[in-house]
């Protein structure tokens, strides 16, 4: 349960924890390290990262993820947008490398040795482990900032399938001056099914108060949108409902923008931390619980032992008082008789009640007659 959650505190993060630590010791390495160095992370991500003695300013960082859209692939894999995005965090350090190395779709090289000095070259380094996560982003920002797109105009609304980690797909449908993003939900467990929808319900109540009026309105149901018919079968059986998010265009402008993309893509991620965290809350409150209850039991046993134990010994030393008073010769008769009764008892036979006559009317031996005479010898 610990390393769930742990593992989806790291998928909130957008830097990769690995890529960052290997990243900061290559640039306080004093001299020029010889590196070759391949990392995989959850969701199919991998990067490549190179350092060579004679180059001892540069460092190679290829990045190799699943495109977020299954449906919507371009032909030269990245789009400019998206180079433009990635070289903003700082020009002057970030070269894209074209084309990219087989097998990833980005290459770049870093020139250590232009970091400026003190916390904004930490800074810097951070933003570029969070490359990956400025790729899938980027796709989801031309989605939801073009609105008005041509399959909308045309009035064909087909749901976008986005695939952000495995077996986690979420659904985008684009509609006139707004999106809905749909969520379908599924846990193996029947408790987390019980704490999903729950969690949901109340999402949806405190989404619709005025305090989080400006919020996107959430929806939650156990059943399918009408907008997901002809999707996948698989894509639709679900254990927890589904859940909807309707985006406006208020949603998506300037900062905004990147707030929401990030949300929707860990909004799964999210989800399942509430959900195993409630439940290990849950559990060990129940434990502590439990541990009470006994402790209590426990104290009243030793109690009650303690009473008891109290009471032979006052019954015992009562008896001691009677029997001393009593004349020796009357003790001795009464230890004799009773004594004899025990024997008695051990001796005597085990009778059932019925069971004589039961055994005088079938247990009876039968008499033998013969035809032929016998004469006596004397």
């Amino acid at each position: 349960m610990r390393e769930w959650i742990s593992l989806s505190m790291a998928c909130l993060e957008r830097a990769s924890p690995a890529l960052k630590e290997i990243l900061l010791k290559l640039y306080h390495a004093n001299k020029s390290t010889e590196i070759d160095h391949h990392l995989y992370e959850f969701g199919s991500v991998e990067y490549h990262i190179q350092s060579s003695a004679s180059n001892e300013h540069y460092v190679y960082l290829s990045i190799s993820t699943p495109l977020l859209s299954q449906e919507v692939l371009l032909p030269y894999g990245i789009s400019h947008s998206t180079k433009q995005m990635v070289t903003a965090i700082c020009p002057d350090v970030i070269e894209i490398i074209e084309p990219a190395k087989e097998g990833y779709q980005l290459t770049l090289r870093l020139d250590f040795s232009r970091l400026p000095n003190g916390k904004d070259s930490l800074k810097i380094i951070a933003e570029i482990s969070a490359v990956q996560s400025i790729i899938l982003s980027s796709r989801l920002k031309e989605i939801l900032t073009n609105v008005n797109s041509y399959d909308s105009f045309q009035g064909m609304y087909k749901p976008i399938k986005l695939l952000y980690r495995p077996s986690e797909p979420f659904f985008i449908i684009r509609q006139p001056q707004k999106s809905i993003a749909v969520f379908p939900i599924h846990f193996k467990d029947k408790p987390d099914v019980i704490i999903a929808t729950t969690f949901f319900q109340e999402l949806m109540d405190v989404g619709s108060s005025e305090k989080w009026a400006k919020a996107p309105p959430c929806c939650w149901s156990p059943i399918p949108p009408p907008e997901l018919r002809g999707e996948l079968f698989e894509d639709l059986s679900t254990t927890g409902g589904f859940v909807s998010f309707e985006i406006s265009p208020r949603h998506v402008k300037g900062k905004k923008l990147d707030k929401t993309v990030w949300s929707l893509l860990n909004f799964y991620a999210y989800v399942k931390f509430h959900v195993k965290s409630t439940r290990s809350y849950i559990q060990r409150r129940m434990r502590k619980r439990l541990e009470g209850l006994v402790e209590l039991l426990h104290t009243h046993n030793i109690k009650v032992e303690d009473e008891e134990t109290r009471s032979r010994k006052i019954q015992g030393f009562k008896c001691t008082i009677r029997i001393a008073n009593l004349p020796k010769f009357t003790v001795l008769k009464r230890r004799y008789n009773g004594f004899r009764r025990t024997i008695k008892r051990i001796r005597s036979r085990i009778r059932i009640h019925g069971f004589g006559r039961f055994r005088h009317r079938w247990l009876k031996l039968p008499k033998f007659s013969s035809s032929m005479g016998y004469t006596k010898l004397e």
